[in-house]
């Protein structure tokens, strides 16, 4: 195995502070990036091959993973992980434009199948803790807008609750989000009925056994659910945090305010959920308007 690969995913982990789905995903395109190039060029890839990298063979590379089946939004994502590699190799990178991709607008659920998804999947949880946890679990991503990592990242150290909640985010930011009264009081519950000790170094939500809560499981909860009420595809743990950003966007919520409390590190990454706004507006003008 080539050296540099491992010492990159370690640089992003210890200094760039990245997130560990980032660091496998950027990890695994520096591998691909080395076992293409060796067997391209027919030889053995030491750290100054890298600035012998020309624009002809990152194309062939892009084009090999192209042949795989990858889409304009992942190759885009294997570009940018493949110049992040090559700066941290001090190696310039061929000027390449990456594919074009078009930006998805988020689709949100309506609150009333917010909270009925939330209902549902405690509803079919084997037992009422865990009830009460999946509970407190999808009315903490609904109603404070978190990613299902930060809230399975909280420690126990969180209680006793408050008004606000310290989250968390990405590159280990810190930010502040409020707390509505409702998911205060699931958590709450959720905390008195857990079996297992709550010490404050512990995650605060806990799987069957009394371990970490496995993100997969709430996802394999949600998916069942959203068949039982006849919800879309699109309807996933991550869908709660868009419906969140989007139904405070439409009750007249301040951009800027909005991105600190989602956490964007831009403003850019905010705006899209105008997107979201426009095209309800345009759906309801279109359903509604006498000349549409």
């Amino acid at each position: 195995m080539h050296p540099l690969p491992p010492a990159f995913a370690a640089h992003l982990a210890r200094d760039k502070r990245r997130s560990p789905h980032t660091v496998r995903a950027y990890l695994a395109s520096a591998e691909r990036l080395v076992a293409f190039l060796q067997d391209h060029w027919g030889r053995a890839i030491d750290a100054a091959a890298f600035g012998q990298l020309s624009a002809a063979d990152l194309r062939a590379f892009l084009a090999a993973r192209r042949a795989e089946g990858l889409g304009n939004a992942s190759a885009a994502r294997e570009l940018a992980a493949i110049r992040a590699f090559l700066k941290f190799a001090g190696a310039p990178c061929p000027p390449l434009k990456g594919p074009a991709v078009k930006k998805s607008v988020p689709r949100p659920i309506a609150p009333h199948e917010a909270v009925a998804l939330a209902d549902t999947v405690a509803e079919d949880a084997a037992e009422p803790w865990i009830a009460a946890r999946d509970l407190a679990l999808l009315l903490l991503l609904y109603g404070a807008g978190l990613r299902i990592g930060e809230a399975l990242a909280l420690p126990g150290a969180a209680l006793p609750l408050g008004e606000t909640l310290a989250v968390t985010g990405k590159r280990a930011k810190t930010r502040i989000v409020p707390l509505l009264p409702q998911v205060r009081a699931a958590i709450e519950d959720y905390a008195w009925r857990l079996p297992y000790p709550l010490k404050p170094d512990a995650p605060l939500f806990r799987g069957a056994k009394g371990g970490a809560l496995n993100p997969g499981v709430v996802r394999r909860a949600v998916r069942q659910a959203r068949r039982t009420l006849g919800l879309g595809e699109r309807t996933t743990p991550h869908a709660l945090r868009h419906s969140f950003a989007t139904h405070l966007l439409g009750r007249g919520a301040d951009l800027r305010a909005l991105q600190e409390l989602l956490g964007h590190a831009s403003l850019s990454s905010t705006q899209i959920y105008t997107q979201v706004d426009a095209a309800q507006l345009l759906d309801i003008y279109r359903h509604a308007h006498p000349r549409a």
